[in-house]
């Protein structure tokens, strides 16, 4: 399965409660941390609705 690298770049200050928590589901807290998760449908679509937030680089 592909992986793919994300990174929080923005701060989840003043954002929707949903976004925070998918931030958070990412497992991303700071900005500057990075996660790397398998390129599932799910993670895909998480990363969909806070695509502002975060950048995404195929590992």
């Amino acid at each position: 399965m592909a992986k793919i690298k994300v990174k929080k770049v923005k701060s989840a200050i003043n954002r929707t409660k949903r976004q925070k928590l998918t931030l958070a589901a990412l497992g991303l807290k700071k900005i500057g941390q990075v996660v790397e998760h398998d390129a599932t449908p799910n993670i895909l679509g998480m990363v969909k609705k806070v695509e502002h937030l975060v950048s995404v680089v195929e590992a």
